[in-house]
């Protein structure tokens, strides 16, 4: 019954029902087909509690899958004990802890003082991940279309295919910006928008867009991106997910091409100028009501009353009413200052 098939995939798992996943668990380990450098996830699928056993490839007899966010155990070889030796120990101290995967590109930041040593840090960083073709330091961000300021240490390709909850992102990392700090809003905003109109401003490469049109029912998403390269992406993530008789893509700035009066739900997942663009996205919302989620950056000592306040404000100058019905922490943005997201109701 259990036989591996020839062809390799790195990341497939089979789904398998609570009551049958211990037979099946040491069936897989009797047979060497259980993925011993990952976990086991237990997931819920269509409100039933399910295992993930991950595989060393397609299983005879069981549908294999591909999972978003596998976990692999710690690596037992760190980046710092590969290079023990290699690098002096002042070096070694210097060396990142943390670096991003995009696809099968990683993003890291290699501090200034270790920078001839690049190259040697790039090919360790490939070797403990051999799914990843290119490693790419990052500089931050800079502009109004919040462009990635990177670039290639090894390798060449910096364009990739992103997966996450069950979505594809095709974009090229050193154009556009791609935070998997946000991964749990987007997860949140995919379980809203059943028969609803929703207006995505910001839209980028469909971060919010597409988690909405690929796990919801909505009756239509208007993504509105005024960035030209970003503008791309949008058009051929839609495609890559199928999503073409549900999404309106349109290029252009929010403060034009903002619709009225057609909302369910408006999302404002950008942050900097946000506060400016409140009473175009006021202005979407349906007549009879809908909810807003407004993101902002804002000052700790300023969370619980600046970002409310703008919102509050900005409706009661166009005749609306807004009532704040929670608030989130995304993320640290800079010192003393965090990512928030407003959930508001927008009434008349």
């Amino acid at each position: 019954m259990y036989e591996l098939k020839p062809e390799y995939y790195q990341n497939k798992a089979i789904r398998v029902s609570l009551k049958n996943a211990e037979f099946v668990r040491k069936m897989l380990l009797e047979c060497e087909l259980i993925d011993r450098s990952r976990k086991i996830q237990v997931k819920e699928i269509n409100n039933e509690r399910i295992l993930e056993l991950p595989v060393r490839g397609d299983v005879e007899g069981s549908i294999t899958i591909e999972q978003d966010e596998p976990e692999h155990y710690c690596q037992k070889i760190s980046l710092k004990d590969r290079l023990d030796g290699e690098l002096k120990e002042h070096e070694l101290q210097l060396l990142p802890s943390g670096w991003q995967i995009i696809g099968n590109i990683i993003i890291v930041n290699i501090p200034g003082k270790i920078w001839d040593k690049k190259h040697l840090i790039a090919a360790c960083l490939l070797d403990m991940y051999p799914n990843c073709k290119t490693v790419i330091q990052d500089h931050g961000i800079k502009g109004q279309y919040r462009i990635p300021d990177r670039e290639i240490i090894a390798g060449s390709c910096t364009e990739t295919v992103h997966k996450e909850n069950g979505c594809l992102f095709k974009m090229d990392v050193t154009k556009v910006m791609f935070s998997k700090g946000n991964m749990a809003e987007r997860t949140l905003m995919s379980a809203y928008g059943d028969d609803e109109t929703i207006v995505d401003m910001f839209a980028g490469i469909g971060y919010f867009t597409i988690p909405i049109a690929t796990h919801a029912n909505p009756e239509k998403i208007i993504a509105i991106e005024m960035n030209p390269i970003a503008h791309e992406y949008p058009l051929e993530n839609i495609k890559l997910n199928h999503a073409e008789n549900i999404v309106e893509s349109r290029y252009g700035d929010c403060m034009d091409v903002t619709p009225e009066g057609i909302a369910d739900r408006v999302i404002m997942g950008y942050v900097g100028t946000t506060h400016n663009y409140l009473k175009p996205a006021i202005n979407a919302v349906k007549s009879e009501g809908g909810t807003l989620h407004y993101h902002e950056t804002v000052p700790e000592d300023l969370m619980y009353e600046r970002p409310f306040e703008r919102i509050e404000n900005a409706a009661r100058e166009i005749g609306r009413c807004a009532e704040i019905l929670e608030m989130r922490k995304i993320k640290k943005y800079s010192p003393g200052v965090w990512h928030v997201v407003v959930d508001a109701a927008i009434k008349d």
